[in-house]
């Protein structure tokens, strides 16, 4: 009797850590800031560029090509739609990696405070594990590392 009340005991228990384990992996999936979810998806086509020239002198190496985020917004019941693009994915360290935004002639980035805020803020934050946007000036073949910090109310 003792060795098989064990055996049960053993399954229930068996049971019980399968359940808890699929629980968390179930909440985790669920959970708006979930590191499962909100990986930035790779496009592997990677159309060639001078720009790409550039960050690989710059010890960058570009895993991944455009992509097009889509986004929906319910305005008073009313569907709209946009969406954002970047250009590349690029990485310096293996567990680096940067969302590439290359310069338009027709939208300039401005390099101040609240320019930087309105271009590149939804970027940082649908995809909040990534270490920061490379703006790469084509003209110049400059690149801009920007990094998203948080203000300790000290800058009034």
């Amino acid at each position: 009797m003792a060795g098989s009340d064990q055996a049960v005991m053993v399954l229930i228990g068996l049971a019980v850590a399968i359940f808890v384990i699929y629980r968390i992996y179930i909440w985790l999936q669920s959970s708006p800031r979930s590191f499962m979810k909100d990986r930035v998806p790779i496009n592997k086509d990677i159309l060639p560029s001078p720009s790409i020239d550039v960050l690989e002198a710059a010890g960058y190496e570009v895993i991944g090509g455009k992509l097009k985020i889509p986004l929906s917004f319910k305005v008073d019941g009313t569907s709209m739609y946009s969406r954002l693009f970047i250009d590349y994915v690029a990485c310096k360290e293996e567990d680096r990696f940067y969302l590439v935004i290359l310069s338009r002639p027709r939208k300039t980035l401005e390099l101040t405070g609240s320019g930087l805020r309105d271009a590149l803020l939804p970027y940082l934050l649908i995809y909040p594990e990534c270490s920061g946007v490379l703006y790469v000036n084509t003209v110049t073949s400059v690149i801009h590392e920007i990094k998203l910090g948080k203000d300790d109310g000290e800058s009034n």
